[in-house]
């Protein structure tokens, strides 16, 4: 069976990022998206969805790291259907989306100027989601920097140019 989405959006909320017993970082969000059409009347409308996003390991991370609210992004990864009893007995459900890539739309503009970006993060950059049985991608060895100059762990692979 074949179980994949795509979504482009903005993130309605901050990345949340919690650790398990393991160590294991798990970020949760939720994304906008929208689809504009003409009704049978023939007035212009806009369809806005929101769906919850789970990211794992090194992206859970990363994407905590970089993403604000706001923040235009590309997903793709798993529809999973999540289900449970309220506190007064009623079963309910909701569909997400367990995230295996990421990829950061917009400019370090956008991100300069507050508009939902992600501290001078590069413009795009693509994060592959590592699952519970692949290992983490190594970080590069640690170099000697400046003190002013903050160090950040990504692996050389992961930027673009």
């Amino acid at each position: 069976m074949y179980n994949k989405i795509i979504l482009a959006g903005n993130l309605t909320r901050d990345v949340e990022v919690r650790y398990t017993q393991g160590g294991s970082a798990i970020g949760n969000t939720a994304i906008a998206t929208s689809r504009k059409f003409k009704s049978q009347t023939g007035e212009q409308k806009e369809e806005v969805l929101f769906i919850d996003l789970t990211f794992f390991g090194r992206t859970a991370e990363i994407a905590n790291q970089y993403l604000r609210k706001g923040s235009k992004v590309l997903v793709d990864g798993r529809l999973k259907l999540d289900q449970w009893t309220a506190q007064d007995g009623t079963k309910r459900s909701k569909h997400s989306v367990t995230v295996e890539n990421l990829q950061m739309l917009g400019s370090k503009d956008e991100a300069a100027m507050g508009g939902g970006g992600y501290n001078n993060a590069p413009a795009t950059d693509t994060y592959a989601h590592s699952s519970p049985s692949q290992p983490a991608p190594q970080a590069a060895p640690q170099q000697t920097q400046a003190s002013n100059i903050p160090e950040i762990d990504i692996n050389e692979d992961e930027i673009p140019f």
